[in-house]
Order: C-alpha cells, then structure tokens, then sequence
C-alpha cells in the first residue's frame, strides 16, 4: 500500500493540483495525447476524464492545444465556459521540437487575453508541457 501512496506524491496530477473527486473535462483529446498523465489524472480524482459534450460546470479542464488547433485565446475563453469560478486549466502543449509546438510567449498572451493567469510551465511527460492557468475568483465589489 505505501508503494501507491509514496506514486501518489510524486504523480504529475497531485503536482498539478488536481484533487479527489474532482469533475475534470478533457477537450483536445487526439491520438497523440499523453496516456500515462490522463491516467495519472483519474487516478487521483477517482473518475474517468469528461469530455467536451459534458453538460454542466467542471472544477477543472483539461486542454490539449497544438499550434495548428487554431486559435488559442478562443480556445481558452471557450474553456473557462466549462469550470466553476476560480477553476482551473491545464493547457497542455507539445514540447520544443515537437510536431504543434506553441510559443510560451504565445501562452501568455492568449491567458492575459482570456483573462487568466498563469503559473510557471512545467513538464509533464515526454512529449508535453503544461501551463496550469487560473480563472479569477468574482470580483470584489467597490465601494
């Protein structure tokens, strides 16, 4: 048992802040996507992934963007439609060098341009990278 427990600390999914019984939507799924993360993924939150024909709010999405699924600011204000406020993305792009790599300078924008913030981006898997991206909580009210 402690074997499981010891893999769950070092899981790429509990590194990026996935959680039990989270509602999670993948959209962008295609063959060349990272099978061990998504596994990784349900593993943690004890469920299979949603897909993009899910019909209500999830606590976090699940992006798989490659340069040519065209544009990544539309892709991303479409995905914060799908997540509870103060939900997150995980944008997930190919690697430098890889087929569909997208500009880190790119992901930037297109978060500020959503209107998210994003954290560091970090590996997570051989061939993928991944950008954790946060929607803002609701707006304070000013007095």
């Amino acid at each position: 048992m402690s074997a499981t427990a010891d893999h769950a600390e070092t899981s790429p999914a509990v590194r990026l802040g996935f959680q039990p019984e989270q509602v999670v939507q993948e959209i962008g799924y295609d063959d060349d996507v990272d099978q061990e993360l998504r596994e990784a993924i349900e593993e943690v939150i004890g469920s299979d992934l949603v897909d993009e024909d899910y019909d209500d709010v999830a606590d976090a999405v699940v992006l798989w963007f490659r340069d040519d699924d065209g544009d990544l600011t539309d892709a991303l204000v479409d995905a914060t439609t799908y997540i509870e406020e103060g939900g997150s993305i995980l944008l997930l792009t190919p690697k430098t060098g890889r087929d569909g790599y997208v500009e880190p300078s790119d992901i930037s924008e297109a978060a500020t341009t959503a209107g998210l913030s994003a954290s560091k981006s970090v590996s997570v898997g051989k061939d993928w990278s991944g950008s954790r991206l946060v929607t803002p909580k609701a707006a304070k009210s000013k007095k």
